[in-house]
């Protein structure tokens, strides 16, 4: 009889294998991933992110006053603003029921992005589809990818092992219609120039309970490497162009978090990035200067100085924040700020491979 010979696995399945074998143990420790999948899903660029707002006609306003954003599309009651010259964006729609004002999401785009095929690597990574309800709580969510429809627009989402919540989409999606959100054909000009010109994301910082396992996590799904490091235990993940980095904070928790991982704030960047300039401008339209932005209290601003100890500048590199009506943190930097040294934070040497 013909012995049928089994095909040996590859270097990339072993890797995956090994990943999905020890999914609970991700769960207790951030050394179960590795780099090196052939299976790593290509993001390109921050792309969008969330808002939900108390006031979602204050919050439009307050928005193009400072940035004098474009309406690039709507959505029911979402609001979305272009950022810089598009298509990337950031969306606002009104809480609901009991519901706080805070950060839906983070999205990502995808080269040569096919749903169907980003869902099924998502699953190869463990992350493994799940009918959406939106009675399900973030905790619920994690470790799972769902697909929301707009009309006849498809949009794909999944959820972390912290319940931190993604949106992957492809490089021209703009928030509005057609099968996967790139159609923006009624761009609604904003009334007001604004004070600052905004020109692309920065980066998301996140709050985790194990930052080290978020970091081994999207390094490895994403196939993305460290940038710079803000503190000797503080890496930044790189999102390929050298400016752009998602930062995880936290501490060492095992096993499955008490609460939902959150975003802390987004960077925008902006030109003519003069601190005392901005901030005297932050002053006149209404705002409140403060040197404790912890308590990140409504329209107010404030700068940290990011000393040496945290990878910045002798002396400082400042970094400028404001809270918008809700009290939802946003920071600005110059444009190119990639979370490393220098007065501007813009020095980020290559660094070692992986290290």
């Amino acid at each position: 009889m013909t012995k049928t010979k089994i095909p040996q696995p590859t270097q990339p399945d072993i890797l995956r294998r090994r990943f999905l074998q020890a999914l609970p143990v991700a769960l207790l420790s951030p050394q179960v991933l590795a780099q090196g999948s052939d299976n790593t899903i290509a993001v390109r660029k921050l792309h969008s992110f969330g808002l939900r707002v108390s006031d979602l006609e204050r919050s439009v306003a307050f928005y193009q006053d400072l940035f004098g954003a474009p309406i690039q599309a709507r959505s029911g009651d979402t609001v979305c603003l272009r950022i810089g010259s598009g298509p990337h964006f950031f969306s606002l729609t009104p809480t609901r029921g009991t519901e706080t004002p805070g950060y839906t999401h983070v999205g990502l785009s995808v080269a040569d992005f096919n749903l169907t095929e980003v869902q099924n690597q998502l699953a190869d990574w463990g992350i493994t589809p799940i009918d959406y309800s939106d009675r399900l709580s973030r905790l619920d969510l994690a470790m799972h990818s769902w697909v929301q429809t707009r009309g006849e627009t498809r949009e794909l989402y999944f959820a972390d092992i912290e319940g931190l919540v993604y949106q992957l989409v492809p490089q021209n999606h703009c928030g509005g219609g057609g099968a996967l959100g790139t159609v923006c054909e009624n761009v609604e000009v904003s009334t007001t120039a604004g004070m600052f010109e905004l020109v692309d994301l920065s980066h998301f910082t996140n709050f985790m309970a194990n930052g080290s396992r978020a970091n081994n996590f999207y390094r490895s799904v994403f196939g993305l490497n460290y940038q710079a490091y803000q503190g000797p235990t503080s890496p930044i993940v790189g999102v390929g162009d050298g400016i752009q980095f998602m930062m995880y904070i936290g501490g060492v928790q095992e096993g499955t978090p008490d609460n939902a991982a959150l975003v802390h704030h987004t960077c925008f960047s902006v030109n003519d990035f003069f601190v005392d300039d901005i901030r005297r401008q932050l002053t006149d339209y209404g705002l409140t200067a403060t040197d404790d932005g912890n308590a990140s209290l409504p329209l107010t601003h404030w700068v940290s100085m990011r000393m040496p100890n945290r990878g910045g500048a002798q002396g400082g590199t400042p970094e400028l924040y404001f809270a918008d009506p809700d009290g939802i943190r946003i920071q600005l930097q110059d444009p190119d700020y990639c979370g490393g040294g220098g007065y501007l934070g813009d020095a980020c040497p290559p660094l070692p491979e992986n290290a």
